[in-house]
C-alpha cells in the first residue's frame, strides 16, 4: 500500500472536566518534522504527544494543534505579577520626581489605579493536578491518528494509480527504444562501413586496422543496449516498491535519479531521430513521476 505524506484530520473530545479540539495536518518532507501547539500548563502532554506521533508516522512535515477549554471560574485565579508591579511603581516614582522638579504637583494614584495597569493582575492557571486531563486527551489521540492515516491512505491509493501508470508508460517507451535500436542496427552498420571506406580512400598511409578500431569504438559509444537493460531493471524495482507495505519514499527518490541518468545517457548516445524522441519522452515522464514520488511516505 502506498501512503501519501499529505493528510488532514480534525476532531473534538471531552473528559476530566474539559473539552478540546484537535487539528492534525501534514505535507511532504524529507524526514519527520513535528510541530506541536498544545497547552503548556498540562504537565507532560507535549512530550507524550510527540512520542505517540513519532511512533505512528515516518515522514512528513506534521503540525498538531490542540485547544483545551475548561470552566474559567474553576480553573483560573487572579494573580499579582510582582515584577510588573515593581516596574509600574518605579515608573510612577520617576514621574513624580520629574513633576516635582518642574514645580508640578500630581495626585497620588490609588490602589485601583495601580492594579489597573496592564499586566499587574493576571488570570493564571490555578494550581491543580492535570494528570487526569492529560490521560483523557492521550486516550483520544489514537482515533485522531487513525482518521489522519485513513486520509493519507486514500491519498496514497490515488497516488499509487498515478505512479503505476507512469511506470507503465516508461516500460512502453523502453520497449519502443528497444525496437528502434533493432531497426537502427542495419542502418548504423551500413553507415559505419561507408565511413570506413571513405576514410580509407582519402587517407594516405593510414593504418586500416587502426581506422577500423576507431570506428568500432564509435559504435560502442553509440550503443544504448546497457541503458535499456538498466531501464528495464529500474522498472521492475519501481513496481516492487509499489507492492511493498512500508514507507518506500526514500527508495523511490533514489530510484528516480537512476531513471533520469539512463534517460539522459540514452539521449546523448541516440544519434537517431526516433531514439532521441523516445529519450525526450522518457525524461518528461520520469520528471512527472519524480514530482509524484515526492509525496510518498
Amino acid at each position: 500500500m502506498t501512503i501519501s505524506m499529505t493528510g488532514f484530520a480534525a476532531a473534538k473530545g471531552q473528559g476530566a472536566g474539559a473539552g478540546w479540539s484537535w487539528d492534525l495536518r501534514a505535507v511532504n518532507g524529507k524526514g519527520l518534522d513535528l510541530r506541536l501547539r498544545v497547552p503548556d500548563w498540562i504537565d507532560g502532554l507535549e512530550l507524550a504527544l510527540r512520542g505517540e506521533l513519532t511512533r505512528a508516522l515516518s515522514r512528513g512535515n506534521v503540525s498538531l494543534t490542540l485547544r483545551v477549554s475548561r470552566d474559567q471560574v474553576e480553573t483560573e485565579a487572579l494573580r499579582l505579577n510582582q515584577g510588573t508591579l515593581r516596574a509600574v511603581l518605579q515608573a510612577l516614582s520617576q514621574i513624580e520626581d520629574e513633576a516635582m522638579r518642574t514645580g508640578m504637583t500630581l495626585a497620588q494614584p490609588s490602589h485601583a489605579d495601580v492594579l489597573g495597569f496592564r499586566g499587574v493582575i493576571e488570570a493564571g492557571q490555578a494550581d491543580e493536578d492535570t494528570a487526569a486531563l492529560r490521560m483523557a486527551i492521550l486516550a483520544d489521540l489514537p482515533a485522531l491518528i487513525a482518521a489522519f492515516n485513513a486520509m493519507r491512505a486514500a491519498e496514497g491509493a490515488a497516488l499509487h494509480q498515478v505512479i503505476a501508470g507512469q511506470i507503465d508508460r516508461i516500460a512502453a517507451l523502453q520497449e519502443e527504444a528497444q525496437q528502434a535500436l533493432e531497426a537502427r542496427k542495419g542502418q548504423q552498420s551500413a553507415i559505419l562501413h561507408a565511413q570506413l571506406a571513405r576514410i580509407l580512400d582519402n587517407s594516405d598511409g593510414a593504418d586500416p586496422q587502426r581506422v577500423a578500431q576507431e570506428l568500432a569504438l564509435l559504435a560502442v559509444k553509440t550503443d544504448i543496449t546497457e541503458e535499456l537493460d538498466r531501464l528495464q531493471a529500474h522498472i521492475a524495482a519501481a513496481r516492487a516498491l509499489l507492492a511493498e507495505t512500508g514507507p518506500v519514499g526514500r527508495k523511490f527518490d533514489f530510484l528516480m535519479q537512476e531513471f533520469m541518468r539512463e534517460a539522459n545517457t540514452l539521449c546523448s548516445k541516440a544519434q537517431d531521430i526516433a531514439l532521441t524522441r523516445i529519450g525526450l519522452d522518457l525524461k518528461t515522464v520520469i520528471d512527472q513521476m519524480r514530482e509524484q514520488v515526492q509525496n510518498v511516505e
